[in-house]
Parts: structure tokens; C-alpha cells; sequence
């Protein structure tokens, strides 16, 4: 393929960001220079197939978004998960992006527990068939696979010159060690303790503004 022809290369970090915080975001901009990616869209997951369900509401968790990352101009918000009904799986969301982007490489990021848990998602081999998949990895954090997603993993391991196929391999990039959660800032709030250098200031006023994370839920 002429260099001329080549796409950009974009980026896909989902989650229910609830709230955003620097883990998510220094992380996902290690793999967007890792890579040289174009663009890395952050995709709020409306309803999570593997988690309980946000306390923000999918509006509240975008806005943060759009606070979090309006000075970047690589990072952008993709609500495509939030216009759509039922649960939030990432083959769907895939095959949406390919619809706009056919030729695009793409890269789905996530943690490596999220990778080693991979073989329990919906139709999980269908995803190496629509874009790439990028494990961020934090240093000496271990990989414990199971044996069929261990053999997968070894067969679309990439090499280099494979970032500009638009699917098909499987990354694994060194990220920054940030020991932070979701939701040990979420009980930090309720406990009206300080989260600051936890999440960007914006957000942090967002959430004060709004009265967001004032009260835990109650288990059911």
C-alpha cells in the first residue's frame, strides 16, 4: 500500500468513567504515542455487560469526559454507546465504528485484566476481525491466561510494521504505573475526603457543582 493510502490510525478506550481520572487518561495518551495514533476516542459505556451500574448517569459521565479531555486535541468523546439500547459490548461498538471508519486501523485499548478475563466476553474472537487490541500494561503486572486465550494471544502477537494493518494483532504496551480507581475516588467522596491529583480539577468542580458522589448507594 502507498503511504499515501495509509488511514489514520485511531484509538478506543472504553469504560463507564465513573468518574474519569488520570489513570484512564495518562495511560490511554501512553499508547496514543506508543502507536502514533491520529486519535483516541473515549467511549462511555451506557450499561457494562461485567460491572454494576454507574452511579453518574451517562450524561453526567460524558460531560466529565468532554471537561477531562477538552485541551488534548487527539482525545475525543464518542457517545455512540450511549445512543444505543441493552448492554455495552465492545463487538457491537466495533462494528458500528467500522461502519464510519472501513479502512481505519483501529485499536481497542484495555487493562490486562480486562484482557486475560477476554475469552468470557461476547463473541470475543469476532473483535481481532474488526480492529486491533492493545493490552496496557502496568510494570511487573503479570498476565494469567487462561490455555485457549494464551494460544490466541500467542498467534496475533504483532511485529513490527503490522501498525498499518487495520486489524488482526494483539499489542501489549508498557503504561505508566498509576495505582488509581474509579472507585476509591468514589468513596473518597462520600467520606468528603480531598480526590485532588486524582482526576483534573474540572472534573472535580463538575462533580462539586452538581452534588455528584454525595451519598454511597445502597448494596441491593
Amino acid at each position: 500500500m502507498d503511504k499515501s493510502e495509509i488511514k489514520p490510525a485511531i484509538g478506543i478506550l472504553g469504560g463507564t468513567f465513573d468518574p474519569v481520572h488520570f489513570g484512564h487518561l495518562r495511560t490511554g495518551l501512553d499508547v496514543v504515542e506508543a502507536l502514533g495514533l491520529e486519535q483516541l476516542r473515549l467511549i462511555p459505556c451506557a450499561l457494562p455487560p461485567h460491572r454494576v451500574e454507574p452511579v453518574a448517569s451517562p450524561q453526567e459521565r460524558r460531560l466529565m469526559l468532554e471537561l477531562a479531555i477538552k485541551n488534548h486535541p487527539r482525545l475525543v468523546v464518542d457517545d455512540r454507546e450511549l445512543d444505543r439500547e441493552g448492554p455495552s459490548y465492545t463487538v457491537d461498538t466495533l462494528l458500528s465504528l467500522r461502519e464510519d471508519l472501513p479502512d481505519n486501523p483501529l485499536f481497542v485499548l484495555m487493562g490486562t485484566d480486562a484482557f486475560c478475563s477476554l475469552s468470557s466476553w461476547s463473541r470475543w474472537q469476532q473483535i481481532a476481525e474488526l480492529a486491533h487490541i492493545v493490552v496496557m500494561q502496568r510494570p511487573e503486572e503479570p498476565m494469567q491466561m487462561n490455555t485457549e486465550l494464551a494460544d490466541w494471544y500467542q498467534s496475533r502477537q504483532a511485529q513490527a510494521g503490522d501498525e498499518t494493518l487495520a486489524y488482526g494483532k494483539v499489542w501489549t504496551i508498557p503504561v505508566t504505573q498509576l495505582a488509581i480507581s474509579a472507585t476509591a475516588i468514589r468513596d473518597a467522596l462520600y467520606e468528603q475526603r480531598d480526590v485532588r491529583y486524582l482526576l483534573p480539577d474540572a472534573v472535580i468542580t463538575l462533580i462539586e457543582q452538581m452534588g455528584l458522589y454525595q451519598l454511597k448507594p445502597q448494596a441491593s
